[in-house]
C-alpha cells in the first residue's frame, strides 16, 4: 500500500538506590536541606520535561508504507516530508519500511514518529503500538475502496469457486485489500477453512506490493491475485495489458488508510502536523499526491471508522509477525 530504526540514547540519572544514599547521608546537615530540596525539585522538572520530548533532535520521522516500487517512493516521499517540514516548521525525515510489519514495528518502538498505514496496518498499530489515526486518504474522490480478487481473461475462470486447487497471490498477511479481506470473504464463503488459505489454493504466495502482484498475475506467474480494486487501471497503463485483467470477486468497502502518529507523540505537534496534511492537496499538490500514492489529499479520521476492520482481523486472528 528501508528497514527504519532510530535508536534513542539513553538518559543517565545515577541509579536510584545511590541517589537515595546520597540523600540520606546529607539529610542529617540542617543547612543543606533546603538545597537538597531545591535540587530534588530542578531534577524532577528537568526529568519530566525530558520524559515526553515533542520530537528528536533531527525533528519528525514519517515512515512509508511499501506498497510500491521502494526507490520510486523514496524520492517520492523525501519531496513530501519538506511539504510539511514548510508548512509546520518542523523538520521531516522520511524513510521506506522493509514490509509492512516493520512500519508496526516502527511505531512501537518509537522509532518513527508518524506512519502511512493501510486500514489493518492501523488496527494492528493501535492494538499493538497505542497509535493513533491523524488523517485518512482521499482517494479518486473517496475515502473507502475494496479488494478484487482477479484473474487472467484467457483463463476462463469466473468465480471463486473455480479458484480451487489454483495458485493464489496475496500481497502480505497484514495487508487489508491484498489479504485480510479477501481472506475474510473467502472463509465466509466457505472455501478457506481454519483460516488457512492452502486449504483450497494449491499454492499461495505473497508478492510484497500491488504492483509486483499485478505484474506477476499478468505474467501468468500465478492464477489469481488480491489486490485494491483500481490496482488493474493503477499499474498497468498499456489498454491491452488491462484488458487481460478480469475481477471474479469483490469485498465490501475498507476505509481509506492515512496516516497514524505514535503513542506519547505531544498534542500540540500531533495537531500542528495534521492541520498542515488537510492542507495538501490539490491544485498545488496534486502532482506530489499522485506520485507518492495515487490520492487526492486527506480527511479527518476517527479511530471509530476502523471499528469493521478490527472485526475483518479479530476473525482471521491476525498479528504483527
Amino acid at each position: 500500500m528501508t528497514s527504519v530504526g532510530i535508536r534513542a540514547s539513553p538518559a543517565g540519572p545515577q541509579p536510584r538506590d545511590g541517589l537515595r544514599r546520597t540523600l540520606r547521608a546529607m539529610v542529617h546537615s540542617p543547612p543543606v536541606i533546603p538545597r537538597i530540596l531545591g535540587l530534588v525539585a530542578l531534577c524532577a522538572l528537568v526529568s519530566l520535561g525530558a520524559a515526553r520530548p515533542a520530537f528528536g533532535a533531527d525533528g519528525l520521522h514519517l515512515v512509508l508504507t511499501p506498497s510500491q516500487k521502494p526507490t520510486d517512493l523514496m524520492a517520492t516521499g523525501d519531496e513530501f516530508g519538506k511539504v510539511i517540514t514548510t508548512l509546520t516548521g518542523i523538520p521531516v525525515r522520511v524513510t521506506v519500511a522493509s514490509d509492512y510489519a516493520a512500519v508496526i514495528e516502527a511505531l512501537r518502538n518509537r522509532t518513527a514518529d508518524l506512519a502511512f498505514v493501510h486500514p489493518g496496518g492501523y488496527v494492528l498499530a493501535s492494538r499493538e503500538a497505542k497509535a493513533t489515526i491523524m488523517v485518512r486518504n482521499l482517494w479518486h474522490g473517496k475515502s473507502s475502496f475494496t479488494s478484487r480478487i482477479y484473474v487472467r481473461r484467457e483463463s476462463g475462470l469466473k468465480t471463486l469457486e473455480e479458484l480451487r486447487g489454483k495458485t493464489m497471490a496475496f500481497i502480505d498477511p497484514a495487508s487489508s485489500s491484498g489479504y485480510i479481506y479477501p481472506m475474510v470473504l473467502l472463509i465466509q464463503r466457505g472455501l478457506v477453512k481454519n483460516r488457512d488459505p492452502k486449504t483450497f489454493f494449491r499454492e499461495v504466495v505473497f508478492a510484497g506490493a500491488h504492483d509486483a502482484g499485478m505484474r506477476a498475475l499478468l505474467n501468468s506467474h500465478v492464477d489469481a491475485l488480491a489486490s485494491f480494486d483500481m490496482a488493474r487501471e493503477q499499474y498497468l497503463s498499456d489498454p491491452a495489458e488491462r484488458e487481460r485483467i478480469v475481477v471474479v470477486a469483490e469485498t465490501p468497502e475498507i476505509p481509506e488508510a492515512g496516516i497514524a502518529a505514535r503513542d506519547g507523540l505531544d498534542a500540540a505537534t500531533f495537531a500542528k502536523v495534521r492541520a498542515a496534511l488537510l492542507q495538501i492537496r490539490a491544485p498545488a499538490y496534486a502532482a506530489l499526491l499522485k506520485r507518492l500514492y495515487e490520492i487526492d489529499g486527506f480527511a479527518p479520521a476517527d479511530d471509530r471508522d476502523y471499528d469493521p476492520v478490527r472485526a475483518a482481523i479479530e476473525l482471521l486472528g491476525v498479528r504483527p509477525r
